[in-house]
């Protein structure tokens, strides 16, 4: 679902950045930048917390290196 109020948003801060100049869209870059990784890593620690989330995950790239895949087309049902 599309959420209008993002959009509005999004082309908001997209006329913002468009009126700055160049030294100040750099800094406007890096700081968003620095958002996006700070969201990264506060939703990484997020899934590290969850009781047994890294024996799971390890298993599932072992198993993926393996070659113990199914295509997701051969499991998908139409809902």
């Amino acid at each position: 679902m599309v959420n209008p109020g993002r959009s509005v948003l999004l082309q908001e801060t997209e006329r913002r950045l468009r009126r700055l100049s160049s030294d100040r869209l750099r800094v406007a870059s890096d700081f968003l930048a620095y958002l996006e990784e700070r969201e990264s890593s506060e939703a990484t620690a997020e899934l590290l917390e969850m009781p047994g989330f890294e024996e799971v995950f390890r298993k599932a790239v072992r198993q993926s290196e393996e070659g113990q895949v199914v295509r997701f087309a051969d499991i998908r049902r139409d809902v």
